[in-house]
């Protein structure tokens, strides 16, 4: 005698329910398998027992090639259907949610500048003051290298400008020696044309009226153009001249 039609429906003995699901399990990867090579297709079979237990089998172990093909195949098909096609109850069910966090983060706003605290208990009062010292810490933190990186900047800026300081205090002081030199050596000219023509004026005097003018005229004519009378003559008082 062949067997008798089963009905579908759920199997009350847990033990029974346990061996049905072991048999029909073994038998649906079986036919998968199956299917697959026989029709040469792309099958992927996930099964979730009641305690969460996972049984699978995909085509050459391609699990996640078929499911994004799977994601690619039903968005495409969502996007053909457009926007102007969905129900109003998943707008109304969008609207509320974004409304909700739009309203607790104007909430959690309030309570971090200090208002409306009344309302909160002591754990989220606690929860509270953990999280402004968590964000006073890194704010300080921040701060900190913000001023470090400042004054590291500072001290480069400085140590350019005393260098370049340095260079021009050099610059000028070789400047002034260039410019003092050539002065010097006038100054000496000077000093030494005036003791040469003092001595030789005093030595014309010395000599006066006495054989030895000849002499020494004739030396001076040797050293100077300036004859002996003339500076004789130019070392007179003016009294005397007039």
């Amino acid at each position: 005698m062949g067997r008798g039609r089963v009905t579908l429906k759920r199997i009350e003995n847990k033990i029974n329910r346990q061996v049905t699901f072991s048999k029909r399990r073994s038998g649906l990867l079986k036919k998968a398998r199956e299917i697959s090579v026989l029709c040469d297709v792309d099958v992927a079979l996930i099964v979730f027992s009641t305690k969460g237990k996972l049984a699978e089998y995909a085509t050459d172990d391609s699990m996640g090639r078929i499911l994004e093909r799977y994601e690619q195949q039903t968005h495409t098909e969502r996007g053909h259907i457009g926007i102007n096609h969905l129900s109003q109850e998943s707008w109304t069910l969008g609207h509320a949610k974004l409304k909700d966090r739009i309203e607790l983060l104007q909430k959690n706003k309030r309570n971090f500048m200090g208002e409306d605290l009344d309302s909160l208990s002591l754990k989220e009062l606690q929860n509270l003051e953990q999280q402004l010292e968590t964000a006073i810490r890194r704010l300080r933190l921040k701060k900190n290298q913000l001023m470090l990186e400042s004054i590291s900047e500072l001290q480069k800026k400085d140590k350019v400008m005393q260098d370049q300081n340095n260079l021009l205090a050099k610059q000028i002081k070789e400047k002034e020696e260039e410019l003092a030199q050539p002065r010097l050596m006038d100054q000496h000219s000077h000093e030494n044309m005036a003791s040469f023509q003092l001595n030789l004026g005093e030595t014309c005097r010395a000599g006066g009226g006495n054989g030895e003018t000849e002499e020494t005229q004739r030396q001076s004519q040797s050293l100077t153009v300036m004859p002996c009378w003339m500076l004789q003559y130019m070392s007179r008082p003016v009294d005397h001249i007039i």
